[in-house]
């Protein structure tokens, strides 16, 4: 589903909502937190022969554009998500995996302090906070009472 925003952002930045620039953002769209390599795959059920330095490609000039934006969850390749989605922190969960978006307000707190204390601007959305999610401390807490 295409949306015509994306055409409209595009166009007005003097770039044309191209077939790999459509399907890299359905991509993005449909899988929400994805590396490039999961957007790749994605893109490929539709065109097989898009390549991932493509997809590379396309992210970052979609970025530039602030379409997408991306976050490091762990060690691994970045993750990606529409950026006309609302600014977000990341609660990543260690023993699933599961990413909790989180709104950026909680954060306010901290990030004064910093900004206070030591004069530094934080950029939240490119930030993650590990720890366990409710189910899964849920579930070890039922376990060690087992």
């Amino acid at each position: 589903m295409v949306s015509t925003d994306w055409q409209a952002d595009l166009r007005k930045r003097g770039y044309r909502l191209t077939p790999q620039r459509q399907l890299v953002l359905e991509a993005v769209d449909r899988l929400e937190h994805s590396t490039p390599d999961d957007i790749l795959a994605e893109v490929r059920r539709t065109a097989g022969g898009v390549n991932i330095s493509t997809v590379y490609r396309t992210l970052e000039l979609l970025e530039e554009l602030g379409l997408v934006s991306h976050a490091h969850l762990g060690h691994g390749a970045p993750t990606y998500h529409l950026a006309e989605r609302h600014q977000h922190m990341h609660l990543m969960c260690r023993d699933c995996e599961t990413v909790v978006e989180a709104e950026m307000e909680l954060a306010a707190p901290f990030t004064q302090r910093l900004r206070e204390e030591f004069g530094f601007e934080t950029d939240m959305k490119h930030f993650a906070i590990f720890g366990r999610c409710a189910r899964c401390t849920a579930t070890l807490k039922q376990e060690a009472g087992s």
